[in-house]
């Protein structure tokens, strides 16, 4: 059997169970309304949280930026891309999430991949959630350290396994700060404990909570109330709530000028376009001045949650616009995915290995500018399951 034909078997066998994955085609900007395939859809599914993606300020932020510096960046921020709107950009994260220093990533995959394989080596020990995003998991494997997973959110299991081993080198505990499938939030103050009684540090990956989470939208560790001693840390995304595209670290000064010397996706990589640095500050003031976007989007979640509830449909736990609908077989998960289709929404299913077997599910996602009236709508055809 030729290599060709080893993969089309395996293509084959996803297809048979049901994990076969395609990609739709857009024409059209990012909304609670979008053209897919051809065809207006209703969209309950991307993590456009606030509604900024398509914002006109934004967009012109964007012209703006490539009239005054180009398309491209031209070249890694070592060499000579790194612009004055990157460096302004870095400040206004940095006292955003009321830190030191900040430091730009040209994605979170990125960015948690050169986070961790900087901090650690051999000798050193991670241990993470064991529903980390995948970036996070492939840092810690592939920064050669002892890596151990604990069970999801248990801090009894992370205390114990700690405990059980005699420390050999540095310690990290990584987590997501909101779980990006199931929505949930970790328990950072439980886990910020921890951490210091075993000497480790605490990293946070925070895409799903920037933005939407804390009085101000500054998050996990806002909506906890937890400081930078207690989370070194913090590592955020551009491309969801903030509606553009990149991603940052943020700590003390020692964290930062460590990475920039030590990060290998930092240093070998081209940086953002300044384009689109100046863009992401234009949407960083909109999220600081618009809070009714949050206090709508959280209207939207209430709604969401009492109907779905009256319904009893099999909805998981979660405060945040991530709102999973548990099904169970990836088979379920596509036929619910395809009913809601033929009327128009789109939320597609969500299958392994992204998620556990026989936990496939939709994940709903709520956007700020969804209506009362839309939302309504969803509920109206999953109701069809009730």
């Amino acid at each position: 059997m030729s290599y060709t034909d080893k993969l089309a078997e395996n293509l084959a066998r996803r297809a048979a169970n049901d994990l076969y994955r395609t990609r739709r085609v857009l024409n059209s900007p990012q909304g609670t309304e979008v053209n897919v395939d051809g065809r207006r859809m209703l969209s309950f599914c991307s993590n456009d949280y606030l509604g900024l993606a398509s914002d006109p300020r934004i967009i012109d932020a964007l012209k703006q930026g490539a009239e005054t510096y180009g398309v491209g960046s031209g070249a890694a921020h070592l060499l000579s891309g790194h612009s004055i709107a990157h460096q302004e950009l870095e400040y206004a994260l940095a006292e955003f999430v009321g830190r030191p220093r900040a430091l730009l990533f040209s994605t979170g995959y990125m960015a948690n991949l050169g986070i961790i394989t900087a901090l650690l080596g051999r000798t050193d020990e991670i241990w993470e959630d064991r529903l980390n995003h995948a970036s996070l998991i492939d840092g810690g494997l592939l920064s050669r350290a002892r890596f151990r997973r604990y069970v999801h959110a248990n801090v009894e299991t992370l205390a114990e396994s700690l405990t059980r081993r005699a420390a050999t080198g540095m310690r990290l505990i990584a987590t997501d700060g909101v779980f990006s499938m199931d929505g949930d939030i970790a328990p950072l103050p439980e886990l910020a404990t921890i951490a210091t009684q075993h000497n480790a540090w605490l990293m946070v990956d925070d895409a799903h909570g920037l933005g939407v989470l804390g009085a101000t939208g500054r998050g996990t560790l806002e909506h906890y109330g937890l400081k930078i001693e207690q989370v070194p840390i913090l590592m955020g995304t551009l491309g969801k709530a903030f509606g553009v595209f990149g991603a940052f670290v943020a700590g003390d000064a020692v964290l930062i000028e460590t990475l920039i010397q030590a990060a290998r996706s930092f240093i070998y990589t081209t940086a953002l376009p300044p384009a689109l640095a100046m863009a992401t500050l234009t949407s960083l003031r909109i999220e600081q001045t618009e809070s009714w976007r949050r206090e709508q989007l959280f209207e939207h979640i209430k709604q969401f949650r009492t109907y779905a509830a009256q319904l009893k449909l099999p909805l998981l736990p979660s405060i945040t616009p991530i709102q999973p609908l548990l099904v169970g077989s990836s088979n379920q998960a596509l036929a619910w995915s395809r009913h809601l289709e033929t009327h128009g929404i789109l939320v597609p299913a969500i299958r392994y290995p992204t998620v556990p077997k026989n936990q496939s599910r939709l994940r709903i996602t709520l956007s700020a500018l969804h209506t009362a009236k839309q939302v309504e709508n969803l509920i109206d055809k999953l109701s069809y399951y009730s």
